[in-house]
């Protein structure tokens, strides 16, 4: 049995403003043709899916085709967690249409663990899988009144341990094979490394749980958030597939991959992972106006031909006239989708970056908050815990 973890595909998202249809659509395809090629019998989606709880109807066609064409491949198991970017309404809707297909949805914490657990068999070999959604503190944890911040957050992070160990439970309890056990997650694992494009679920450490923390029983943990590929702790068995598309200017020095694991003689035998394409190109220039332009006649596109993006770091410390770039830029075949100074933000206050900046989608929450706390003199990094409780109130709005 051939089982393909993948994760974070942010259907509908847009890079600057810019549509990356283009670049999912082509993986979409690839991603089918690799299942095809390498006779994939289970895929697994460790949530987001997509970009926003309000998914665009684009890309839920596209979602919804990829899920049909699959039927008539090697894939006969499909199932699909949801992130903190998806809707779980929106996945879970058509759960039951779905479930015909063979695809089981997990679009939240349900209110028994038994309907979060799997045993998918493929001619007769077994896996059990523990489908583990992205856990909101208020699906797994209640508050009471005059508990401190600390007590409520000690309580997410028990709650979240406990919900693993739960599903541990229950996978074993229908085990009745001794087949192998996978876990799936979407959260933010200690010892992982992020980009720009990933909202922390939780910042600092009091709502992270590390390898360390899932239950021994489960034999691999696929996980989803992180868009670096990576392993946790040291862990072989504890991974990011990471994105399969560049979402972020900060993601483009590493390779996109997907995860592909092989179970024999009821165990799993080996996990490799496989690069995505590059689809479309980025690149990041820095230096001056005259050593930009000096580079551009080295930006190309790939086999794909989609249309390169630029991001252009300039070395300056104040306000420069960037009318030459744009001018020489005209010759080539590349968009520049954004320009910045490198030094100006750390000099900028709130109004005056604001000002400054084409979108305020540009600039994260977080980042505002740290922002001003930097402009009115409050000291964050001796009050981390008012960090947390940003970030708890900022996750409890988005929620709504």
């Amino acid at each position: 049995m051939k089982i393909l973890h993948t994760a974070d595909w942010h259907l509908g998202h847009r890079l600057h403003e810019q549509s990356q249809v283009a670049e999912q659509t082509l993986f979409l395809s690839w991603i089918e043709a690799y299942i095809i090629e390498q006779n994939i019998d289970v895929l697994l989606i460790s949530g987001d899916v997509f970009d926003t709880g309000s998914p665009s109807n684009q890309s839920l066609e596209m979602y919804y085709s990829f899920l049909v064409k699959l039927k008539t491949t090697s894939c006969k198991s499909i199932i699909i967690t949801g992130g903190n970017h998806d809707s779980a309404g929106t996945l879970n809707a058509p759960k039951h249409i779905l479930n015909a297909l063979a695809i089981k949805v997990v679009g939240k914490a349900t209110e028994n663990i038994e309907d979060e657990v799997f045993e998918v068999d493929v001619n007769g070999e077994k896996v059990i899988i523990g489908a583990v959604p992205y856990l909101r503190d208020g699906d797994i944890r209640r508050a009471v009144a005059g508990e401190s911040f600390d007590e409520l957050t000690d309580k997410y992070k028990t709650a979240l341990i406990n919900h693993y160990k739960a599903s541990a439970e229950q996978c074993k309890l229908i085990n009745m094979s001794n087949a192998p056990v996978i876990a799936m997650g979407h959260l933010f694992a200690t010892g992982g490394s992020v980009s720009d494009s990933e909202q922390n679920i939780y910042v600092g450490t009091l709502g992270h749980i590390g390898a360390q923390d899932f239950p021994v029983y489960f034999d691999y943990i696929a996980l989803g958030h992180l868009h670096r590929p990576q392993i946790i702790g040291g862990n072989d068995k504890v991974r990011y597939s990471g994105s399969p598309n560049i979402l972020s200017f900060s993601e483009i020095n590493y390779d996109k991959k997907i995860v592909i694991l092989t179970v024999e003689g009821n165990k799993i035998s080996t996990i490799k992972d496989a690069i995505v394409p590059r689809f479309r190109e980025f690149y990041k220039l820095t230096g001056s106006i005259s050593e930009c332009i000096d580079a551009f006649p080295s930006i190309t596109s790939n086999t794909y031909e989609l249309t390169p993006w630029v991001e252009i770091v300039l070395n300056e410390t104040h306000t420069v006239n960037t009318e030459d770039l744009n001018k020489a830029a005209e010759k080539y075949p590349f968009e520049i989708l954004k320009t910045a100074l490198k030094n100006l933000r750390k000099q900028k206050g709130i109004e005056e970056l604001l000002e400054e900046t084409k979108s305020i989608k540009e600039l994260l929450p977080t980042e505002v908050f740290k922002l001003k706390c930097k402009e009115i003199g409050f000291d964050l990094e001796s009050r981390p815990e008012v960090e947390d409780a940003f970030n708890e109130i900022l996750h409890a709005v988005k929620n709504q």
